[in-house]
């Protein structure tokens, strides 16, 4: 599974404030120890910064890549900012996100068309959040159109159908989980990215509810998470179900973790 390291958002209130005091070194030190335990991107999020989002922006993407060889998610509604943190990024980044909201969709186009740039597709229309999965499909199915139009390939899209808490619609984690299998089954060749834990919302006992629903997830075709890689226990259930569910051949991603002693219970 692709892993992207969710730890570098500007919504955690100690991030906020190393991107305000500019501390290189605490930043530095997440991205090498989220590297470290399996992510494939590190996430990149300047969000709460209104007018100086694209600035901090480009200063995550260099601190981080001073640290790391791994590669950056550009996190952010914004086409601009997103442009910005391109200028300065080394290699191939994921773009988190295009949507079928069509300021967001017609600004961003232009920018990664005909990129090799990842590119997360996330199901959100002008009309709002999506409650079922032929709501959720229908976007993406505009979503990929348009994409292919602009000649990114099939193997760089993630399409992410959207968690929204159960705590708020008892039915939003089927639709969610059959949302993915459809979209896997529809776009042979396409992927399937998530920000998890927002189905855990609300309730208790969350990390229980997100490792549970990640195993859910494998099993239907979900094959990319922003997640937390320091967490141990999700990453075990991650490698577990991947495993069960035929996606670990000769089970060698499992016996590796095993004998790194990289599970926990």
């Amino acid at each position: 599974m692709l892993i992207v390291g969710e730890l570098i958002n500007a919504s955690r209130q100690k991030i906020r404030a190393a991107i305000e005091n500019q501390d290189k070194a605490s930043i530095q030190q997440l991205a090498e120890e989220q590297a470290a335990n399996g992510a494939d991107y590190i996430d990149v999020n300047a969000g709460v910064f209104v007018g100086k989002e694209a600035e901090y922006l480009k200063w995550l993407v260099t601190t981080v890549q001073e640290a790391v060889d791994t590669p950056c998610c550009i996190d952010s509604p914004d086409p601009g900012a997103i442009e910005a943190a391109l200028s300065v990024h080394r290699g191939t980044p994921m773009i988190n996100s295009i949507s079928m909201e069509k300021e967001r969709h017609d600004a961003l186009m232009p920018i990664i068309a005909g990129s090799d740039y990842k590119i997360v597709a996330l199901c959100m229309g002008d009309a709002g959040m999506p409650e079922t999965a032929d709501a959720r499909v229908s976007i993406a199915e505009e979503l990929v159109s348009n994409l292919e139009k602009n000649q990114i390939p099939l193997d760089n899209m993630y399409v992410d159908p959207l968690v929204q808490p159960l705590s708020t619609n008892d039915n939003y984690g089927t639709e969610f989980l059959n949302s993915i299998e459809r979209v896997k089954k529809q776009f042979p060749g396409i992927h399937t990215v998530c920000g998890l834990s927002n189905i855990s919302y609300g309730l208790p006992e969350r990390m229980l509810l997100n490792q549970t629903f990640m195993v859910m997830a494998i099993t239907k075709g979900l094959d990319g998470a922003i997640v937390n890689p320091l967490d141990k226990k999700m990453m075990a259930a991650i490698i577990t179900a991947e495993t069960l569910a035929g996606k670990d051949e000769w089970c060698a991603e499992y016996l590796q973790a095993y004998r790194q002693k990289r599970f926990e219970f």
